[in-house]
């Protein structure tokens, strides 16, 4: 890193270094966050550098966990301690020295919210500009922009008030209304939810007789004894041959005091009980069979007063040249954006060229396909991340650094391109652009490239490589070894064992599609963003087929959970330790009866410190261990409970496969664990820091345990999302062994190997939107290739050098 280098931004007419120009470089030093072992790093201002390395190696804490952390901690701080309280409150990373920082804005992949009010339009302003627009220039004129907003209700009110005036009290009248834009019916929502009775009571018995199916109600039961003991029916009676007041009573009554079997309680009809006990709950939180119990017995229909819309009738009947609000955000963005050309109004000109600009990233930034009214919890996390650069890309802010986390991901390689383009245009613009990245693609666009690894956890940590692209190929690091990798096509394919038949889907912009699935084979499914392929996927695969579907959502759970607990591993340990030393297994949780009664299992002591840093301190009485002193004498294997959980999975593999330790069901789930690539995270991580490839292949590990039999049909979403090049050969070799099995194996997938891996290919296309949703090629990739008339058959072509 010589002078000369450092200064090139200078300009040229510079008679003489200033002092200014000498902080063009970030600078760590000793930075020490999860598995970074004293790392430092120097990273040019105003370039593009990218991070790279396997998963796990310390990527994100480098880039995410110190560098933008310390710098968004550090803007926070100039505010005031009242403004504080209202922000998120970050501690200072582990590092000595981080000099050089700018402002830090991080758009990552962190999946929006999963709230039904939340749409893409609302999202990203789009839609607050639209509504403003309608309340300016809509006809009839109805209100405000809240009236054509769904999350503000239409209320009014009056009464008196009392006012101290002038030492004397006086009453007055008031009143107020408000004129929101949302549906009465469904609340803003778009839909309503009803419930199948058929699924809560069997009406050809009596109560007696254990008509009532909900989990939870079994006869002799409390719920149970509430309705047969409750005197408004006879219990012996089968509950078609109720009365209507009696059917009533049972099924909706309003909550009511009543003496029952001589005790105070709140009777209340079965369909509002139901309501509050299940539907009120978060369904990825519920238990198997619950969440079984309320797919059967809910419903989901479209709202038939607003027809799906949210709005209500006053904010649809207001319009602009003959299309109202709804019709405007059901449109796809590309063309909205040619709508919004064609009105002319001087007096609103500033609104609709924002408006305008903003419609115009969407499309450049390869999101015209998507709609205004799209449910923001329905995008995918690569969605998700443009979606967050939209209100960048037209920013007039220079000499910022912006933080992107596999922007890659869930992009066709006719897409990647374009994402390229993007990034360096910020670049361009004076920013500094740091991107953890795995592509190839990506990276050789990096004016500086850091290499992290050698390895994963506890083998990563470390900076293996510093410079240019091409210095990273001489190289001979892990990344630099595998950068020129290629799949090669298969010369045999496998016979399908049958198929799994799709006819006329129609979901989202699926244009009646018929299409066979091949069965016993790996099938890749793919096309560019937005063609259609998860609403084939996922949305149009009948049910019933023994699908496993494995996405990249959240795995919900608390900083307590971790792969031991997730994967069901935990359960054979503590009881080998239980039988090896004569205890109770409940003693090796240190969420039940083993856990510190200091940190009461958390292993740290939080201290809320107000708007400052909250502090975490490893507990001083279990020393971070988590579990009770006398819980740690007891060994299995000459390893305590708190020393097998600190260990990587691919050691605790072998820990358990021989000797005193040896415990077959805890070795098979390890074995799993291992085929899917996490052999370096400890069995004790907690899950809320796992990346969403890591979630993935822990849930494929999970379910590769279940007896589905030998029809299983495995649904993958991306699986090389957050795989490093070196990687996507062992996940190729897994779905190799899936298929061989006698399993089916149905990849959605952009990465070329994975395609060029495949038995048989569904390509979706040709474009995104209403310009895909049609098969336009089926048949092997050598098929494919030869053809090349889609867009993938071009770049898969290239890829086989072909």
């Amino acid at each position: 890193m010589s002078t000369a280098t450092r200064t090139d931004t200078q300009s040229p007419a510079s008679p003489a270094s200033h002092p200014a120009d000498s902080h063009d470089w970030i600078r760590v030093h000793g930075a020490r966050g999860n598995n970074l072992k004293d790392v430092s790093v120097e990273i040019p201002k105003r370039r593009l550098t990218v991070f790279t390395g396997v998963s796990g190696s310390g990527k994100s804490s480098l880039v995410f966990g110190t560098v933008a952390a310390e710098s968004q901690r550090l803007i926070n701080e100039t505010y005031s301690a009242f403004v504080q309280g209202f922000m998120p409150t970050l501690a200072r990373p582990e590092v000595d020295v981080l000099e050089g920082l700018t402002t830090a804005i991080i758009v990552d992949q962190q999946r929006m919210g999963a709230d039904p009010r939340s749409t893409v339009g609302t999202a990203t302003d789009a839609h607050a500009m639209l509504r403003v627009l309608f309340s300016r220039l809509g006809q009839p004129h109805i209100g405000s922009a809240q009236a054509f907003s769904f999350n503000v209700a239409s209320i009014s009110g009056s009464g008196a008030v009392t006012v101290e005036r002038a030492g004397e009290t006086v009453k007055e009248r008031r009143s107020f209304s408000v004129t929101g834009g949302m549906c009465p019916r469904c609340e803003g929502r778009g839909e309503v939810t009803d419930i199948d009775l058929t699924q809560l009571y069997d009406d050809g018995k009596s109560l007696n007789e254990g008509a009532l199916t909900v989990p939870g109600y079994k006869p002799g039961g409390w719920n149970y004894r509430l309705y047969t003991s409750s005197g408004l029916y006879d219990p012996d009676k089968p509950i078609r041959e109720y009365t209507k007041r009696e059917l009533y009573d049972f099924l909706h009554r309003e909550p009511t005091r009543m003496k029952i079997e001589g005790i105070n309680m709140t009777y209340e009809g079965l369909v509002p009980r139901v309501r509050k006990s299940y539907l009120a709950k978060d369904r990825a939180a519920m238990q198997p069979h619950i969440r079984a119990f309320v797919d059967r017995a809910v419903t989901f229909t479209s709202c038939p007063e607003c027809d799906g819309t949210r709005l209500s009738e006053a904010a649809r009947s207001s319009r602009i040249d003959g299309t109202n609000i709804a019709e405007a955000c059901a449109m796809q963005i590309s063309d909205l954006a040619e709508w919004i050309r064609g009105i002319e109004e001087p007096s609103a000109a500033p609104l609709l060229a924002t408006l305008r600009r903003t419609l115009d990233s969407f499309v450049e930034i390869g999101l015209g396909y998507l709609s205004l009214d799209r449910p923001a919890g329905t995008l995918s996390g690569g969605e998700a991340q443009r979606v967050k650069m939209i209100r960048h890309l037209g920013s007039s802010l220079t000499d910022v650094t912006y933080v992107f986390d596999e922007p890659t991901t869930g992009l066709h390689p006719h897409d990647i391109q374009r994402m390229n383009d993007l990034l360096l245009r910020l670049r361009d613009k004076g920013n500094t652009v740091l991107v953890v990245e795995h592509k190839p693609e990506t990276i050789a666009i990096a004016d500086h490239v850091v290499d992290l690894g050698p390895g994963a956890g506890t083998a990563g940590g470390a900076v293996c490589f510093e410079g240019t692209v091409e210095g990273l190929r001489a190289s001979g690091t892990l990344t630099g070894r595998h950068f020129d990798d290629r799949a090669a096509l298969k010369e045999t394919v496998r016979t399908p064992a049958g198929v799994l038949p799709v006819r006329g889907a129609t979901s989202h912009n699926l244009r009646d599609v018929d299409v066979d699935i091949p069965l016993g084979v790996l099938c890749v499914v793919t096309g560019v963003a937005g063609s259609g392929k998860s609403s084939l996927v996922h949305g149009s695969i009948p049910s019933g087929a023994g699908v496993i579907s494995v996405d990249q959502a959240p795995i919900r759970g608390s900083r307590r959970s971790n792969p031991a607990t997730y994967t069901g591993l935990l359960d054979p340990i503590r009881k080998a330790f239980g039988k090896a030393n004569g205890v109770k297994p409940a003693l090796f949780s240190a969420n039940s009866e083993g856990a510190c009664p200091n940190c009461n299992g958390a292993g740290v002591v939080f201290t809320d410190l107000a708007m400052m840093a909250g502090v975490a301190t490893p507990c001083e009485e279990c020393e971070g261990k988590r579990f009770q002193a006398s819980v740690l004498d007891h060994h299995l294997g000459g390893r305590d409970i708190s020393e097998v959980l600190a260990m990587p999975v691919a050691e605790a593999e072998e820990f358990f496969a021989a000797g005193e330790a040896r415990t077959p069901a805890a070795h098979k789930i390890l074995g799993r664990l291992v085929d899917v690539g996490l052999g370096y995270l400890t069995l004790g991580q907690p899950l809320t820091t796992l990346s969403g490839g890591e979630r993935q292949r822990l849930k494929l590990a999970t379910h590769m345990g279940e007896k589905g039999g030998d029809r299983s049909v495995y649904v993958l979403d991306e699986p090389t999302a957050g795989l490093h090049l070196a990687d996507v050969e062992q996940l190729l070799g897994l779905l190799d062994r899936l298929v061989d099995s006698g399993k089916s194996v149905i990849v959605v997938e952009h990465h070329q190997a994975v395609m060029a891996h495949a038995d048989w290919i569904i390509d979706l296309g040709p474009g995104a939107g209403h310009d895909g949703g049609r098969i336009v090629f089926e048949g092997t990739p050598a098929d494919l290739v030869a053809a090349r008339s889609t867009l993938t058959g071009e770049h898969l072509a290239a890829y086989v050098g072909r």
